[in-house]
């Protein structure tokens, strides 16, 4: 947390679904204030095929290898959700100009550990590089893992073990102290790639568990069910090691739930916060859920934050007694229920009125508050509004056509509170070759979502 301030972010583009044939290109971002090119992209790094979906990133090294002087920060990895690609790319030589080091190929996915759709990284303290799924190679669900060698990037195999493997996948985070990995499930790959359909929840298309696992043996031993329809995506432990206990953001439930280790010995959840659903004309649905998609904690274990892509708020809650998170920041950067808009929210359990739309630097936001990056320091919190190519196409058509941006919010430490820097704003509409989506963000020093201390 005492570290230096970050100078530069880099974030995935993506050009599926917009039209513009393009490859998808990892952009570094110059956030320096003292900069003259504040708030500009200055390097970006086109991948070499059409239609990767690039998603989330991770590291070769995070806090997982402290102490060991043969490992650093030099290479972040960038898995393809849709094409299964993952790339290996080179931020050590020449930080604010990335470069390609190497690329995995999907068959290696396939013929090595019958996955496919990978999604999130993490750099493990033995060197590895450890890679949740989403699928298996014929877009059928399946929560598998791969590893891959942290040298040479070589894939290894399955980290999981034994016969048993969840039907979903998606997140995961580990904690070596409680010799425990935890994973969530998002939906089917085939069935949620162009799009949401109501009535794939009522068929078990969409996950509902978290799901736990031995880290020592790699066997799958329990699975935690959060109700139908939860679609629980983003997990956190608490940053302390020592701690047994993190949150889970359940999308579609729009609900928070605490998970623990419980006297016994299994894992347990309870539901700490929950977004009630607005009834409204005009939409998908008579209901429409707040739809959780990112959070995070901050490192010093006292803030969460999430996101309610759907309602356009960003919500800072303080955790010091985690069964009794508090709200104490909440702040409306687009979303689907502004005024002036296609929806009319006829009841609204939180809001005395519909919120004003936002527009900042001229610009009116398409989109809603999605990924989420918080500076080491706490003290901003970045926030970009694409969740996903196919689902973007549905749900906002106008981030299409207009690209998506990226924004900063000022963060009250002290007593809690969130303000929207009215300076701060990357707009992706504004790219060489057209609209991109811009999606989750990472620092070259680590960050709030990267970092496991073992």
């Amino acid at each position: 947390m005492k570290g230096p301030r970050e100078e530069i972010i880099y974030l995935p583009c993506i050009y599926r679904n917009t039209g513009v044939e393009k490859p998808d290109y990892l952009a570094t971002v110059d956030v320096d204030p003292a900069s003259p090119h504040y708030c500009q992209v200055i390097h970006r790094l086109p991948m070499p095929n059409v239609g990767d979906e690039l998603h989330h990133s991770g590291w070769n090294a995070c806090s997982s290898c402290f102490g060991d002087a043969t490992k650093s920060r030099n290479r972040l990895i960038l898995p393809s959700l849709i094409s299964s690609r993952v790339y290996v790319v080179d931020v050590g030589t020449n930080p604010r100009a990335p470069s390609i080091h190497k690329i995995v190929e999907p068959v290696e996915l396939f013929s090595k550990g019958n996955v496919a759709y990978p999604h999130t990284s993490h750099c493990l303290g033995t060197g590895d590089i450890l890679i949740s799924c989403m699928g298996d190679p014929s877009g059928n669900g399946k929560g598998g893992f791969i590893l891959l060698d942290g040298e040479t990037f070589e894939v290894k195999g399955n980290w999981e073990n034994g016969p048993k493997v969840p039907p979903l996948g998606y997140d995961f985070w580990y904690q070596p102290r409680h010799s425990v990995l935890v994973s969530t499930e998002w939906g089917v790959p085939k069935v949620l790639a162009d799009g949401f359909d109501p009535a794939d929840v009522e068929k078990g298309h969409y996950g509902r568990h978290l799901n736990v696992w031995d880290w020592i043996t790699h066997s799958y031993v329990q699975a935690i069910d959060l109700g139908q329809g939860s679609i629980p995506l983003e997990v956190r432990f608490l940053h302390n090691p020592d701690a047994a206990e993190g949150f889970v953001g359940c999308a579609l439930s729009s609900t928070v739930h605490r998970f623990y280790r419980t006297q016994k010995g299994d894992w347990a959840a309870e539901k700490v916060i929950e977004v009630p659903s607005k009834k409204v004309q005009g939409w998908l649905l008579p209901d429409m859920p707040g739809l959780i998609t990112d959070i995070l904690i901050s490192l010093d274990d006292r803030f969460l934050y999430f996101s309610n892509w759907l309602h356009g708020d960003v919500r800072q809650y303080d955790i010091s007694d985690p069964r009794k998170p508090r709200l104490v920041g909440q702040v409306f950067v687009g979303g689907s229920i502004a005024k002036g808009g296609h929806v009319t929210v006829v009841e609204d359990k939180e809001l005395q009125s519909q919120p004003e739309p936002f527009v900042i630097k001229g610009k009116k936001v398409p989109g809603g508050p999605q990924m989420l990056q918080l500076s080491l320091d706490g003290r901003r919190l970045y926030i970009t509004t694409s969740l996903y190519s196919g689902w973007d196409k549905q749900f906002y058509p106008d981030l299409l056509r207009e690209g998506s941006v990226m924004l900063q919010i000022d963060v009250d430490t002290e007593r809690g509170g969130l303000k929207v820097n009215t300076d701060f704003l990357v707009d992706f509409g504004k790219e060489p070759d057209g609209p991109v989506l811009a999606h989750e963000m990472r620092y070259p020093g680590g960050d709030c979502t990267s970092d496991i201390w073992v």
